[in-house]
């Protein structure tokens, strides 16, 4: 790149206020003294001071050194930055992939995998802000609690999953924090396909095809970004977490209020509370605030495209997933190997 004028810096350093425009008729020759110049001109007067010109050569130079050799450094930054979301992007891929793989094989095990991710995250504190999707739900001590009781299998699927990718990642383990709640995004996109499927009388490739066209895959960019959730340490304290087939929709409601969520999003969020979805909904309509929100769903689902439904699980989900985390955006990137050229043989 190349450098920054002199005179480019001169118009934010002047007063151009106390510029005159001179004809050639009435300019006069300049007496130059060592601390200023001073035009013999009758009227207003233009006085450069030293401190003034040194001003602007100290301007210039540094304007020349962020040309010629600052910049190189930000885009080499920007080409580290870049390399290091490719790697994580690609990394991710292979997670999705090989969920997705998991829980076609098992699609009995979504409603547990889906709760999994809930419960996990349902662990946040907003007054301590502890807690949260940090995969604590993987201590034994915490899976044994009754609202986390037939979850074991989403966990077992989970852990052999993580085996795969921790055998070809090279920017270190993925975290049960990021695998639990990408494994409740698969488990989402799961149910989201099977509706597809069952709108085309169960014919598989005419549902790929539908939910690709008028799917809702191009939603998930802030999820996918939130990627670099640190695992805790123990488990979360007890009591956080409802016990969903048993709980109250007050109770239910509290919760999610709690947690800094709504009537609407424990309504869309219905197929997280249960293996039945529409005796969770039954339940939840009972709620006057509820209500209109199970609904307006229940209506969405019916549509071709579900967009109203989907868009808004996803959201809620989105936000639920990152409760308690300080997302590390630059988990999992590692340095590239360079190549030492004096080695090749040419």
């Amino acid at each position: 790149m190349g450098g920054v004028s002199f005179l480019s810096t001169v118009p934010s350093f002047t007063n151009i206020t106390n510029l005159t425009t001179l004809s050639s008729s009435s300019r006069r020759s300049a007496v130059i003294r060592c601390c200023k110049i001073e035009p013999q001109v009758s009227g207003e007067s233009l006085a450069f001071h030293r401190r003034d010109v040194l001003k602007l050569a100290g301007t210039a130079m540094g304007m020349e050194l962020i040309g010629n050799g600052f910049i190189s450094h930000v885009g080499d930054a920007n080409a580290a930055d870049l390399n290091q979301r490719r790697q994580r992007s690609e990394l991710q891929s292979k997670i999705k992939i090989s969920l997705s793989s998991a829980i076609k094989a098992k699609p009995e095990l979504v409603p547990s995998i889906l709760k999994l991710a809930l419960n996990d995250a349902m662990t946040y504190d907003k007054a301590t802000k502890s807690g949260g999707a940090n995969g604590s739900i993987r201590f034994s001590s915490e899976l044994s609690r009754a609202e986390n009781e037939g979850l074991s299998d989403g966990l077992v699927l989970i852990e052999e999953v993580k085996k795969e990718i921790d055998s070809i990642s090279k920017g270190g383990p993925i975290s049960y924090a990021d695998l639990i709640q990408l494994a409740g995004q698969s488990a989402v996109k799961s149910t989201f396909l099977a509706s597809a499927i069952r709108k085309c009388g169960g014919n598989e490739e005419k549902g790929n095809l539908l939910y690709t066209a008028y799917g809702s895959a191009g939603q998930w960019g802030l999820f996918d970004r939130n990627f670099g959730r640190s695992d805790a340490t123990e488990a979360d304290p007890e009591g956080r977490v409802p016990q969903w087939g048993k709980a109250t929709v007050q109770e239910m409601k509290d919760k999610f209020i709690a947690i800094g969520l709504g009537p609407r999003q424990l309504a869309v969020m219905s197929a997280f509370l249960g293996p039945d979805q529409l005796a969770t909904e039954q339940l939840l309509a009972t709620d006057p605030q509820v209500a209109p929100w199970v609904q307006k769903y229940q209506r969405s689902r019916e549509t071709v495209s579900q967009t109203d439904y989907e868009v808004d699980l996803i959201t809620a989900f989105t936000k639920l997933s990152c409760l308690g985390q300080q997302i590390n955006f630059e988990a999992y990137t590692y340095p590239v190997e360079r190549i030492n050229l004096s080695k090749l043989k040419l």
